[in-house]
């Protein structure tokens, strides 16, 4: 797997805004079911919040530990996709992203983007279950929940955008710390004015529910997962960052129950891409490699499990991660023969090969995929990474830059390719792929400052010049229609 540099990015939001709360027959009429396209119009179009949801990505990608792990990526976004097709008032493409975090969470923000917590798929004892959290977040987004509170503390007070959006973004992402943020006078009134209402937790309960039953899950996921939670947190002190925006109250989880049993029973089978997303995240971002062995060893053992397949899958990533390569290998190679196009596991054997220096293993496998599969993005970027490391830039840049036309905002895409243009020398594409890093971080400033750095060195690329230039005027218009939508 290639795994991107962390980055810095001075791109912030002003943040610490003291909203008041409504009353409660302010909170009443706010929560009345809008007409859809209407809901937030005044104070929101949906051009302006898919801008807004844009820019916060940008910095969520700079300051959170979003896991930047196409196979994981992938099946987030197909699982979350697979919901999308069948959501009405659907404005924008949904983007669905991991955060490397054991705690339970999940948010949702302007623009579709979701952000989900891994800690949520290691609970999750099913796809239903995940789904069911994945489907409420979606609900809220096609509702237009957030434009529609701001709508309201809008109508009630003098506000600036900036601040509006800063003292959401840092609470929905992790109320915890959001809130240790803010002075005490300022704590409860902040942390009021972004959970979500009750009326608009029972509409996203109620859609999201009917989406996760249209969309082939068992609706019964829902009150289980919801279930879980409650139980888990019931005697905690301090309750996990998901139940502080979605608070969860016996009657909410009675009536999820009720509404979840409305419609007929399903027997989803199990998922294996499912368990295999959960088996990477515990053998990869947790734990201790060598402790991890003997658990999953443990579970083999005593068939503690739903997949075979899973179980052994996470062994082996937990011996890659020993640098055990010859044991990880061994087991990735006796899945594969049975799959041989299942990228979770074309993606570590492509990280032995790699640290085993058998690049020919690699490319063969590779390239057959890429052939299959162009432009997947598991594909493309292990194929690139292989091809780089074994010392075939020109094609590593080919494969990377025919997967850019299609994919412009792929970060780890311009990083590996800023890494190959270094190493051939192409010090001008050098500058230009790292300031696209850096705009797709936020950082527009230092992105212009890049590319007037490659320019110097484009002297005899007069075509180059052109696009450098271009660039530099497109990411100054960018900043500063940043700057105008915090007015």
């Amino acid at each position: 797997m290639f795994k991107s540099k962390p980055w810095i990015t001075a791109f912030t939001l002003s943040i610490a805004l003291h909203i008041p709360l409504l009353s409660a027959s302010q909170s009443t009429d706010r929560n009345k079911l809008p007409t859809i396209g209407a809901a937030g119009a005044s104070v929101l179009s949906i051009e302006k919040e898919r801008q807004i949801g844009d820019a916060m990505m940008r910095q969520i990608m700079a300051t959170q530990p979003v896991v930047n792990d196409p196979v994981l990526e992938e099946y987030i976004n197909d699982l979350g996709n697979r919901m999308v097709r069948n959501a009405d008032n659907v404005h924008y493409k949904f983007n669905f992203f991991l955060v490397n975090n054991r705690e339970l969470n999940a948010f949702a923000f302007f623009g579709g983007n979701i952000g989900i917590h891994t800690g949520l798929l290691t609970t999750a004892s099913t796809e239903s279950e995940l789904a069911s959290v994945v489907a409420h977040e979606i609900s809220h987004v096609t509702q237009r929940h957030l434009a529609r509170r701001i709508e309201a503390q809008s109508q009630s007070q003098s506000l600036t955008m900036a601040g509006l959006i800063s003292g959401v973004l840092l609470t929905i992402v992790n109320p915890t710390v959001g809130m240790a943020a803010l002075s005490t006078s300022m704590a409860a009134s902040q942390q009021a004015s972004i959970n979500y209402t009750r009326g608009n937790e029972k509409e996203a309960d109620r859609v999201g529910i009917r989406l996760l039953a249209d969309s082939g899950f068992d609706p019964m996921g829902a009150p289980q997962f919801f279930g879980k939670m409650a139980e888990k947190y019931r005697y905690v002190s301090k309750p996990p960052a998901m139940l502080l925006t979605h608070p969860l109250p016996e009657a909410r989880i009675t009536d999820v129950r009720a509404r979840a049993q409305i419609y007929p029973q399903k027997q989803v089978a199990p998922n294996l891409p499912f368990h295999l997303a959960k088996a990477r995240i515990e053998a990869r971002y947790q734990g201790d490699a060598k402790e991890n062995i003997k658990h999953f060893q443990y579970r083999i053992e005593k068939n503690h499990y739903t997949f075979i397949e899973a179980a052994e899958y996470a062994l082996a990533v937990a011996y890659f991660e020993n640098k055990d390569y010859r044991k990880s290998e061994d087991i990735l190679l006796r899945l594969q023969k049975s799959a041989p196009n299942n990228l979770f596991y074309a993606d570590v054997l492509t990280d032995i090969y790699i640290n085993t220096e058998q690049f020919d293993k690699a490319l063969t496998m590779l390239s057959r995929l890429n052939k299959l599969m162009p432009n997947n993005k598991v594909v493309a970027l292990n194929y690139a990474n292989a091809l780089y490391k074994s010392g075939s830039y020109e094609l590593a840049a080919t494969v990377l830059q025919d997967f850019i036309i299609l994919n412009p905002q792929y970060l780890l895409a311009h990083d590996l390719l800023t890494d190959i243009y270094r190493k051939q020398g192409k010090v001008a594409l050098m500058h230009i792929t790292q300031a696209e890093v850096y705009a797709l971080l936020g950082g527009f400033t230092r992105a212009v400052d890049e590319l007037q750095t490659g320019y110097n060195f484009a002297d005899d690329q007069p075509l180059i010049k052109k696009r450098i230039k271009a660039r530099i005027i497109q990411f100054q218009e960018q900043d500063e229609k940043l700057k105008r939508l915090a007015n």
